[in-house]
């Protein structure tokens, strides 16, 4: 078969600019660790290297390369006039303001991170078997935190609950909450930061990250009306629960069906359950695309591998899709299910039994 070598450079250039990404993305990390973006942006004027090696305390050196490495990526500009470097207003939203909907720091300690496993995962590939959520390095809890937190910051208060029939409401008079999977607490403690008339509790199978949503509610001033437990989603404890969360999490589980079952039964009379899930389309020809790629990406080497690690093994993954997402709720027993919002990153679902 004769190859076409204009595609093939095509194909080439491809991946030079990926095997670039994969690299930058330590980079990333090291720049954000160091605050050496929130330096460069808070900066009255361009710095130099050893400027900006001085102000973060680290070596000139070290410092000159990754910053060569940012203007060549596209992350920082070069002043080629004086040989100094800074950065625009969108670079600095979205590396150096953590309160920006757009901080993008943490989808690159999560890519860092879930790449660890890859060693074990080869092997996982061969034998079948799964590969728990508690078993991966333990930067991915923290970067999967800070890629989630800006979007729900972004949207759960002002876009996502209001989508829900009559919920708002409710949680501003008082209201009983279960946020089921919340990892390290972000979403729980934002809902009761805006709902200071409800009680929430958090629940995770995973005891370390239940101990920093303790601290993060603590820190987030809401430790009196939040509480965090370690429970398996078909387990958690308590009923009669006004409104269920569940973030990004329902494909990670090993049985959602069960799980579904089991949030169904703790709803109080008129309670609803809110799932919220990476955005997909029902079919894959309709996901090859940017946010598709990064999703099956990392269903490939954390989702699926943590479902099938568990009990049953269903392995929806992160590309569900809402045809699929409506099967599993409406197998755990509930009749009513319907799309209330989406970004191009989630989609939000209401669920009443």
């Amino acid at each position: 078969m004769a190859i076409n070598e204009e595609k093939l450079n095509q194909l080439l250039g491809k991946f030079v600019t990926d095997f670039g990404a994969t690299l930058q993305a330590g980079t990333i990390v090291i720049g954000e660790s160091l605050g050496l973006y929130k330096v460069l942006a808070e900066a009255d004027e361009p710095l130099t290297s050893a400027q900006l090696a001085e102000k973060t305390g680290t070596n000139e050196r070290y410092v000159r390369e990754w910053l060569c490495s940012q203007a060549a990526g596209g992350y920082v500009e070069y002043d080629v006039a004086g040989q100094k470097y800074f950065m625009t207003e969108e670079q600095a939203f979205t590396l150096a303001n953590e309160d920006s909907p757009a901080y993008m720091p943490g989808a690159f300690l999560l890519s860092t991170s879930a790449l660890k496993a890859v060693p074990k995962l080869i092997e996982k590939f061969r034998t079948g078997e799964g590969l728990g959520w508690h078993e991966h390095d333990h930067e991915l809890f923290r970067g999967t935190e800070k890629f989630f937190r800006p979007g729900y910051a972004a949207n759960l208060i002002s876009n996502w609950i209001p989508s829900l029939d009559g919920v708002d409401e409710k949680l501003k008079s008082g209201a009983k909450v279960a946020d089921v999977g919340c990892g390290l607490g972000a979403s729980t403690v934002l809902m009761a930061q805006s709902y200071p008339n409800s009680t929430f509790v958090g629940f995770d199978y995973h005891d370390k990250s239940i101990e920093m949503a303790r601290q993060r509610a603590e820190e987030g001033g809401v430790a009196d009306r939040v509480t965090f437990e370690v429970s398996k989603a078909k387990e958690f404890p308590g009923g009669d629960y006004d409104f269920v969360t569940v973030f990004d999490c329902l494909h990670d589980m090993g049985d959602p069906v069960g799980a579904a079952n089991h949030v169904r039964e703790s709803l109080a009379d008129g309670g609803t359950w809110m799932i919220v899930e990476p955005f997909a389309n029902n079919q894959l020809e309709d996901n090859i695309n940017p946010v598709g790629r990064a999703f099956y990406s990392a269903s490939t080497l954390v989702c699926t591998p943590a479902s099938l690690s568990q009990e049953v093994g269903l392995a929806l993954g992160a590309q569900a899709g809402e045809a699929r997402l409506e099967e599993v709720v409406k197998n755990g027993g509930f009749t009513q299910f319907r799309r209330a919002t989406e970004t191009p990153f989630n989609l939000i679902f209401e669920a009443k039994p």
